[in-house]
């Protein structure tokens, strides 16, 4: 845990990448208590890392901060004495990714995202697991109190991995800010007068609560989404999406707040509203994406997070944010420079995290990887017992926490036909295809992705 009697060190691991990392800087030095921290930004990318820490300087200088920055593509040296090591890298990039959505799409399996569940997500975290490994084998040794903060998907399986290998980690997402704010947005309710509680998994956490001065919003909620999002409704003249979502929308987009068909349908059916976009909701559950057709019906305007990131690794610019930041330095939605704010300062936040399932949410198996409302003071992150789910929404959860702890013990164990049974339970992959395909659909992930994974995992 950080001493009070020195300005921290946080570390960013995966620092070269567009956009987020140098909005997690913007985050950071926003705080006055941060302004004096050192900050590394570590990428394995040396001219990408170079870039990110250029803006840093650059933005630092035009505010006439003492924050000291670091650029390095050593991770020890980034780890050496971390108060504070924030994880935002996906292995393999672009190239990788191609294979997670392309090769389960050949075998009619179409994901939207493919990086929380389903043979995306399972490979995505595969993947991940051998810098995972090492990460924590230098931490443990170098900055063994450090708080770990992980941005990187799939949330629940990369934070839980980290957490069984000894690291203080809490995950950090922001659809619950998101989807909070639109549903306030949408509802012309101000949103810092709405109260709120959310409890679930990454991705699929439940609004159990949502009141404005005491009133329950949801019957409201529930009649203004249903007349809005119709099942068959065609694409609305909406805002294109960019992929950026570290930023809270303003307006209805493809992405969010525009086509809810699909959270309106889970809302009427199961009672709550969910806390990830209709498209990431529909590959995790096996009503929606059966068929061409019966996708757009659900989703009639196609989003695909594979191609707006492709964009985005050609056309990045970190430009834009950076004078968006010199003009008015203030914090985004973003959970982490808070937390590491009321560490070092004891000024108390609440935040949203994903965290071991100890007890807090009593009718998930203990192996899952949570997200809940956190205390954070001096003492750390401190997670909020929540209790049992409504039982048909700890039932939606498990049948994507059984694809998770299995894909995660397998890491954990090396037992190759653990990562079978993970995608063979993912609720689309089994509603579309037999296990034979399934099968066949596995093995070749293993074969385009064999350089990059556990070596335990690659042994037939």
């Amino acid at each position: 845990m950080h001493s009070p009697t020195r300005p921290p060190k946080i570390t960013i691991i995966g620092a070269g990448g567009f956009v987020f990392p140098f909005r997690l800087i913007g985050d950071l030095v926003s705080f006055p208590a941060l302004q004096s921290s050192t900050l590394c930004l570590m990428d394995l990318d040396a001219g990408r890392v170079a870039r990110t820490a250029t803006a840093a300087r650059e933005l630092v200088a035009h505010h006439g901060l003492d924050t000291t920055i670091i650029e390095t593509t050593d991770r020890r040296e980034a780890l050496r004495d971390a108060d504070f090591v924030i994880i935002t890298f996906q292995v393999g990039g672009i190239d990788s990714y191609r294979h997670d959505v392309e090769i389960p799409r050949k075998y009619g399996v179409d994901q939207t995202v493919g990086d929380t569940v389903g043979p995306g997500g399972v490979f995505r975290f595969l993947r991940s697991v051998p810098a995972y490994e090492a990460i924590a084998a230098d931490a443990l040794e170098l900055c063994p109190n450090a708080q770990f903060i992980n941005y990187a998907n799939p949330m629940a399986m990369a934070t839980a991995f980290l957490n069984a290998k000894g690291l203080r980690t809490v995950g950090l997402c922001h659809s619950v800010q998101g989807t909070t704010r639109m549903l306030a947005r949408t509802l012309g309710v101000p949103y810092d007068e709405v109260n709120y509680v959310c409890a679930g998994i990454n991705h699929q956490a439940w609004i159990l609560r949502f009141e404005h001065e005491r009133e329950d919003l949801y019957p409201r909620l529930r009649e203004t989404m249903t007349a809005l999002h119709q099942r068959g409704r065609g694409a609305a003249d909406l805002t294109d999406d960019d992929g950026d979502h570290s930023e809270a929308a303003e307006a209805a987009s493809n992405y969010e707040g525009g086509n809810e068909q699909v959270r309106t349908a889970i809302m009427n059916s199961f009672g709550y509203f969910q806390t990830e976009s209709s498209h990431h909701a529909s590959e995790y559950l096996p009503y929606f994406r059966k068929d061409s057709q019966t996708v757009l019906e659900y989703i009639p305007e196609r989003w695909d997070y594979y191609e707006i990131c492709v964009a985005h690794d050609l056309s990045g610019d970190i430009e834009q944010q950076l004078e968006k930041l010199k003009a008015n330095l203030e914090p985004s939605v973003e959970y982490g420079a808070s937390i590491i704010n009321s560490v070092v300062t004891g000024v108390p936040s609440v935040i949203y995290g994903n965290v071991p399932n100890d007890g807090l949410i009593s009718n998930l198996p203990p192996a899952a990887c949570v997200e809940v409302p956190c205390l954070v003071d001096r003492n750390g992150v401190q997670p909020v017992a929540i209790g049992a789910l409504p039982p048909q929404l700890a039932a939606l959860n498990r049948t994507n926490i059984n694809l998770q702890t299995l894909a995660v013990e397998a890491a954990l164990t090396g037992n190759r036909e653990h990562v079978f049974h993970a995608v063979a339970v993912d609720p689309l992959t089994s509603a579309i295809l037999t296990l034979d395909d399934i099968r066949s659909m596995t093995e070749e992930l293993f074969e385009a992705h064999e350089a990059l994974l556990p070596p335990a995992l690659t042994a037939r």
